[in-house]
């Protein structure tokens, strides 16, 4: 068999299982982006970058961060971000998924152990693949299981550090992390924190600054906050100590060895900062959205998640994927999402709540729901 028979058959399982992938464009009404507080077309962040390319900035970098590639717009946006969630440290990178691999690949060390909740983001485990530190699940945002993993390993003699990971709002679930007991236990056991602040900076939190922002300036914690969600943008900015951030500039290959981000998206990422400060408005208007989705998806039998992602479990994989295509026939972008995404035997539609609609869309989806189930 040739590598390309191989490649072949395997794509044929995953149609046969129903878990072929393809891409498609953006059609219908936005039920399943992550632009919650739709900024991704707003007006102002245009106005950012035109301005910024009048004024002749390059749109590449040219080059890692520790060659020619570190411009003043990328210093300016790190600083500005430091300011804003009140964190020692920032560093910007070009995605989430490059930001999450670079700190579980580099940060712990041999001797350490990463404790991590079984539902967290396909990025970190790739990071924790190529960490020095061996990793272990704990589950759903139970915080005695974590405690009890770390008791077990420090009676096995170990006298490394350990590392609890954790998302603050589960990007398939919908679901709040105990943060502050979270926080209680790396006190009682001497463990750092990751945190995943993805799908809730921007709208979550005092001006946007997420559910952790209590734990931003702490030694003990490093924070992800992702740029190309509520912020319209893209990249990702790590939060941590000063000292965390210069190990990753010095020790952390995906940031050595990676072309820069471009120098025109830090400006914009600075200038969404900036909006997001002063977006209560656009934050409570979004908290309508989800109180309204609750009301007309009560009556299907959907429990309300209470935040702006709202799964819809159905379990079968080809049944998932059947109504995702009704809905997108009436006009609807709502995905099904299929295992390895989540897993086995809970195939859903993920119903993403954003301002890139109105409340008798969020209607009209709920009665094309009901009638398609």
């Amino acid at each position: 068999m040739t590598l390309i028979d191989f490649h072949s058959r395997d794509l044929e399982r995953l149609r046969q299982a129903d878990r072929h992938r393809e891409l498609r464009a953006p059609a219908g009404h936005d039920f399943s982006s992550n632009d919650y507080l739709g900024l991704a077309s707003s007006d102002v962040l245009r106005a950012a970058a035109r301005d910024a390319l009048d004024g002749g900035l390059a749109l590449g970098s040219g080059g890692s961060r520790l060659l020619r590639g570190n411009a003043p717009e990328h210093e300016e946006l790190e600083a500005e971000a430091a300011r804003f969630f009140t964190s020692e440290g920032a560093l910007f990178l070009g995605s989430g998924y490059a930001a999450n691999t670079l700190v579980f690949s580099t940060l712990p060390q041999a001797g350490d152990r990463i404790f991590h909740d079984e539902l967290i983001h396909a990025s970190a485990h790739e990071g924790m693949r190529l960490s020095r530190a061996p990793s272990e699940a704990f589950a759903h945002n139970d915080v005695d299981a974590a405690a009890d993993a770390i008791e077990r390993w420090r009676a096995k003699g170990a006298c490394g550090t350990p590392w609890i990971a954790f998302e603050t709002l589960y990007s398939m679930d919908g679901t709040e992390a105990p943060i502050a007991d979270f926080a209680a236990l790396a006190d009682r056991v001497g463990a750092m924190l990751l945190v995943d602040e993805a799908h809730a900076v921007g709208v979550c939190g005092a001006q946007g600054r997420g559910l952790a922002a209590a734990l931003h300036g702490r030694d003990d914690t490093v924070t992800l906050a992702t740029c190309g969600k509520a912020l319209g943008c893209e990249g990702a900015l790590i939060l941590s100590s000063a000292i965390l951030g210069d190990f990753l500039i010095n020790r952390g290959r995906g940031f050595i060895f990676s072309t820069a981000p471009s120098p025109l998206i830090a400006v914009v990422v600075r200038e969404s900062l900036k909006v997001i400060a002063r977006a209560d408005d656009r934050r409570e208007k979004l908290r309508g959205h989800v109180d309204r989705a609750e009301r007309v998806l009560k009556p299907l039998g959907i429990t309300s998640t209470g935040s702006h992602i709202q799964p819809v479990i159905l379990g079968d994989d080809a049944r998932t994927m059947r109504i995702a295509a009704a809905l997108q026939a009436r006009g609807f972008d709502v995905r099904g999402i299929r295992p390895p995404t989540v897993p086995n035997g809970t195939s859903r539609l993920r119903l993403s709540i954003t301002l890139n609609v109105g409340e008798q869309t969020i209607d009209d989806l709920a009665a094309a729901l009901g009638e398609i189930l």
